[in-house]
C-alpha cells in the first residue's frame, strides 16, 4: 500500500456534498496516513447528502476558502453531489483554489459532478477524463477527451464517475497522491 505520511490533502465541499464521495476517500487518505483537511465557504460543519435527497451527516469544516492557502497541501480531492459542486464551481474563491494545483500540476481529484468546477476555470480542454454522465457533455463541450470508465489518470487529473467506481478511485489517487 502507497503512504502518505506528512502529505495534506485539501477537500473543498459545501452543504449538499454526496457523502461517500466525501468520506471515503477522506478515510482512504487518513489509512494512508495523510492529513485529510476539509475546506468550505464558511466556518462552521456541512451538510451531507445520501443521494440528491437523503439528508446525510454533518462534517466540521477545517479551513474556510478565505483562509486556506494551495500552497500548504499536496493534493485536492473534489468530492461530488449536484448541489456541492454547482455551488463550487460559481465560487470565485473555489475557482482560484482549484486554478492554482492545477497551474503548480498538483494532483486534482473530482469525482462524479466534482469536475464542474474545472469547466469554469477551462482547465480540461485536451484533457482525458471521466465524470458522472450527467455533466459528460458539459466537459466535451469545454475539450475534454471524456471516456466512460470507472477510474482515469491524466497527468495530474485524476477523475471517477460516480459512488460505485470509489473502490478505484481511492486506490487510484492514494497512488498518486504517493507518487506526486
Amino acid at each position: 500500500m502507497s503512504t502518505l505520511d506528512g502529505k495534506k490533502i485539501a477537500f473543498i465541499s459545501v452543504r449538499g456534498v454526496e457523502q461517500p464521495e466525501l468520506t471515503e476517500p477522506w478515510q482512504a487518505v487518513q489509512e494512508a496516513g495523510g492529513q485529510p483537511v476539509l475546506i468550505s465557504d464558511k466556518p462552521g460543519t456541512i451538510t451531507a447528502l445520501k443521494g440528491d435527497w437523503d439528508r446525510g451527516d454533518d462534517f466540521p469544516v477545517d479551513l474556510t476558502l478565505d483562509d486556506a492557502d494551495p500552497d500548504d497541501f499536496d493534493a485536492l480531492v473534489l468530492p461530488g453531489g449536484t448541489l456541492n459542486a454547482d455551488e463550487v464551481r460559481q465560487s470565485e474563491k473555489a475557482q482560484a483554489f482549484v486554478r492554482a494545483f492545477m497551474e503548480a500540476g498538483k494532483p486534482v481529484a473530482p469525482i462524479c459532478h466534482g469536475a464542474w468546477v474545472l469547466v469554469e476555470i477551462d482547465a480540461v480542454r485536451g484533457r482525458r477524463m471521466t465524470s458522472t454522465g450527467a455533466i459528460s457533455t458539459d466537459l466535451k463541450n469545454a475539450g475534454a477527451d471524456w471516456v466512460d470508465e470507472e477510474f482515469v489518470s491524466d497527468g495530474n487529473l485524476l477523475t471517477s464517475r460516480n459512488p460505485d467506481d470509489l473502490p478505484a478511485f481511492n486506490e487510484g489517487i492514494v497512488k498518486a497522491f504517493a507518487e506526486a
